[in-house]
């Protein structure tokens, strides 16, 4: 698939060429980075080298990929891994169709055979899939290799040719190098854990849950809609909610979709009945047993929290300067 994206002009690359630049783009692209997740980023492109994400789910680690897209105005590239994975869904495959074709036509003499021989297994019958064609893109790209612990250990020794010499080899072609470095985004949620080679190639960064302060500036940003009160209640709710012994702890993305919820519903700020915020719970719990066990009891208790911390929101929130 081609993404069409606008063309960087020098001003733009500039204001990416320090960290604290990159990390006002990356505002600007809807992600709000803190400064350490921001240099490494920056790090990644000045040195050329991939960036290895780990945190739990719903932490902001896939998101990250495409803000950089976004703020570099470069195309995105994505590989979801899974246990199975193959070289031929994840880097490259034959054109068998094509090729039968190709090898029918010579045989009604509509073709030459000696040609076809040398060039069936050439370039021409090639199929890129994600990661070939991030290193064959003429225009740098952002290639986001999503949750490689759920991939196998013979596909993860694989990437390592590509993450420290960006080329790919294909025995019937020989080594395929790349036209341009694409900056590399690998996450991972622990679920296994990844090897030391891998990890050596990489640069590393723990992706932990935010604080209250930049939740709720995220939440603030991303659903300036909701009223400011129903923000700063609604983000301690969810904190002091992930400290319960959840299967599944409710990540950011969680806690934006409870508060676009609570604003269709026309609140303007957590309700004191803790029976008319149960239903709406379906968009922070995820399993049976969670919402078994977040009874109205203990949603009343965590509706004390927030209300006596409700400006805390407003005074410690991450400034980022836009200017």
């Amino acid at each position: 698939m081609t993404v069409h994206v606008e063309k960087p002009d020098a001003a733009h690359s500039q204001a990416w060429a320090t960290p604290e630049g990159l990390r006002e783009q990356l505002f600007k692209a809807g992600y709000i980075a803190d400064e350490d997740l921001a240099s490494l980023v920056w790090m990644g492109l000045a040195l050329e080298r991939p960036l290895l994400l780990e945190g739990e789910a719903g932490v902001g680690k896939t998101a990250i990929a495409s803000a950089c897209a976004r703020a570099l105005h470069r195309p995105l590239l994505r590989l979801q891994c899974y246990e199975g994975l193959d070289l031929s869904q994840a880097v490259y495959e034959w054109n068998y169709s094509r090729q039968l074709l190709e090898i029918r036509l010579a045989e009604a003499g509509q073709g030459d055979r000696n040609t076809l021989r040398e060039n069936l297994f050439s370039e021409d019958f090639l199929l890129e899939r994600p990661l070939l064609q991030a290193i064959r893109s003429p225009q740098p790209c952002v290639l986001l290799i999503d949750e490689i612990d759920r991939a196998d250990e013979a596909f993860e020794a694989f990437l390592l040719e590509m993450l420290s010499e960006y080329q790919v080899t294909v025995p019937e072609i020989g080594t395929l190098k790349a036209v341009s470095k694409p900056l590399v985004v690998l996450t991972s949620n622990g679920t296994r854990d990844v090897s030391d080679a891998l990890r050596r190639r990489c640069l590393f960064h723990y992706v932990d849950f935010p604080t209250l302060a930049r939740e709720t500036q995220i939440v603030r940003t991303l659903v300036p809609e909701a009223a400011g009160r129903l923000v700063e209640e609604t983000v301690a709710f969810v904190q002091r909610l992930r400290k319960h012994d959840l299967e599944k702890i409710p990540g950011v993305a969680e806690t934006l979709d409870w508060v676009r919820v609570l604003f269709k519903l026309g609140h303007v700020e957590l309700p004191i009945d803790p029976q008319l915020l149960l239903p709406s719970l379906a968009a922070l719990l995820k399993t049976r047993n969670d919402r078994w066990q977040v009874t109205a009891e203990t949603v009343a208790r965590l509706l004390d929290g927030p209300r006596m911390g409700q400006d805390v929101g407003v005074a410690g929130a991450m400034t980022v300067n836009t200017k």
